[in-house]
């Protein structure tokens, strides 16, 4: 009888202890962007994800008309969430977590470039690229 009641809380215990719950919601000025969290899309802004891990996380928000916005975030973990109080409130703590974190990020408008600006850009780099073939290699590469 005391087995079965000690084999009945091993297995019902787990069930009634609590857990963390993270999610990410990231939103554009305007909304309606795509977003990639770590080079994966995720959906379109405003979206809100689940997470996993704390740390560094790279967002892009692309949306047609506006400036490609590429950024990194760091996700800091709160004191709940670390080394040793992370066992006793994902596992132990009888309620649930919840940790959830916001990120605005505004889009700029797209300018195209001047067209004068490029044709003396591409000028600058064709000399270059010409001066570079000219040039003598270096004597330990020219033996090769």
């Amino acid at each position: 009888m005391r087995q079965g009641y000690l084999l009945w809380l091993l297995l019902v215990l787990p069930a009634l202890s609590g857990c963390v719950e993270r999610t990410l919601t990231i939103n554009t000025q305007p909304q309606g962007a795509t977003v990639l969290l770590n080079d994966e899309e995720i959906g379109t802004s405003p979206i809100t994800v689940s997470f996993n891990w704390y740390g560094d996380y790279r967002v892009q928000c692309i949306k047609p008309g506006y400036e490609i916005l590429e950024t990194h975030r760091l996700l800091e973990a709160p004191p709940h969430d670390t080394f040793p109080f992370d066992f006793f409130y994902g596992v132990l703590w009888p309620g649930q977590i919840i940790d959830e974190y916001e990120w605005t990020f505004a889009l700029s408008a797209y300018q195209p470039p001047d067209r004068n600006t490029l044709i003396d850009q591409a000028q600058q780099m064709k000399g270059k690229a010409l001066r570079d073939l000219k040039a003598p290699l270096p004597a330990d590469n020219a033996s090769r």
